[in-house]
């Protein structure tokens, strides 16, 4: 990311998921940004097309998952309005954290700066709040399909070109009363217009990393670094 963009990323109170902000990344040059093998089987284009906006519900898991390929080979993302993202959970699921910048709380206009960021970022998540309206939500489409950046909203999004629904959950690793939940089997379907009409569903396997614990003596779930 240029010096320029950085300056644009620190007004708008972006905070970077990593140190490395000074670091070029190059950026894919292709209309379809890669995602991992199961993801693209759900997309009409085998990836993530430049232009779109892609809804995604019920995991923020899965968000993070369809970040990871676009990173991987020198995209830019950033995260808008879902503060409990963190950067441990993106790097477990093959985030590229020097590439990923995080907006927690994008105060009063989350609008204006989702808007700034699809100007000079590959692909923009954000959450769809009531505070961004059917018609605010259909110009940051229209925004994204002018600059080529692919948005993708946690939550329901009027006029998605592709819509991903986590439609059950499974955790492996997790024994007789306790243990560590290590992985997570999620069941997506994938809906939407045009060339994403016909409904498709897999099952995509997430590796947790066992960071969470179920302690039997307590009936409680832990975080264990």
């Amino acid at each position: 990311m240029s010096r320029s963009a950085t300056a644009t990323l620190v007004a708008l109170g972006v905070n970077p998921a990593s140190e490395l902000t000074e670091t070029t990344a190059d950026h894919a040059t292709g209309r379809v940004l890669p995602v991992r093998g199961e993801l693209a089987d759900l997309l009409p284009w085998g990836g993530l097309r430049r232009g779109s906006t892609v809804s995604v519900g019920g995991s923020t898991s899965l968000l993070l998952a369809l970040l990871a390929g676009a990173t991987a080979t020198g995209c830019w993302a950033a995260v808008v309005g879902l503060p409990h993202i963190g950067v441990l959970a993106a790097a477990e699921l093959g985030v590229a954290v020097h590439r990923l910048a995080l907006v927690p709380r994008p105060g009063g206009d989350p609008a204006a700066v989702v808007a700034a960021l699809l100007d000079g970022i590959d692909l923009v998540a954000v959450e769809a709040t009531r505070s961004l309206s059917p018609s605010l939500a259909r110009r940051l489409s229209a925004r994204a399909r002018q600059r080529k950046a692919v948005l993708l909203a946690f939550g329901a999004w009027p006029g998605a070109d592709v819509e991903l629904q986590v439609v059950g959950s499974r955790w492996e690793g997790l024994g007789r009363g306790h243990g560590k939940l290590r992985d997570q089997a999620l069941t997506v379907r994938a809906s939407g217009r045009g060339a994403a009409a016909r409904p498709r569903t897999v099952e995509l396997d997430l590796v947790g990393g066992g960071r969470i614990e179920f302690l039997h003596s307590k009936g409680e779930l832990a975080w264990v670094p």
